[in-house]
């Protein structure tokens, strides 16, 4: 009993797994945003004139997911492997750059910065 007391937790590898056994479902189960009025809203901006099919909408969201999910993970792994218990902006930059292309990750963390000072400021 007094050695689970004192015992100190630290960042372990068991909690990750425990996470990425997770089966992904449909866009309805808990845990899975759905980014369809912000798909609409760019597209809106970018071409006011196109609309998007809600089968094209569900894509897209299972796409942004998907990609969330992968460089959250790679961060967790980053954040391990430094022996951090603290996941820091520079374990997501680093993802970012390794799990998408070349300009690609360049754009997103130019843009990701961007918007992360522009929350902070206001």
């Amino acid at each position: 009993m007094a050695r689970s007391i004192s015992r100190k937790y630290s960042c372990s590898r068991d909690y990750l797994s425990t996470i990425s056994r997770k089966k992904s479902h449909s866009s309805t189960v808990l845990g899975q945003r759905n980014y369809s009025l912000y798909v609409n809203r760019v597209l809106k901006e970018v071409a006011p004139e196109r609309s998007i099919s809600s089968r094209t909408l569900d894509v897209m969201n299972t796409l942004i997911n998907n990609i969330f999910e992968r460089i959250a993970m790679e961060a967790c792994n980053m954040m391990y492997f430094r022996n951090r218990c603290t996941l820091t902006p520079e374990d997501i930059k680093k993802a970012v750059y390794l799990l998408l292309p070349g300009k690609l990750a360049k754009y997103a963390v130019a843009f990701g910065s961007e918007a992360v000072t522009r929350y902070a400021r206001s």
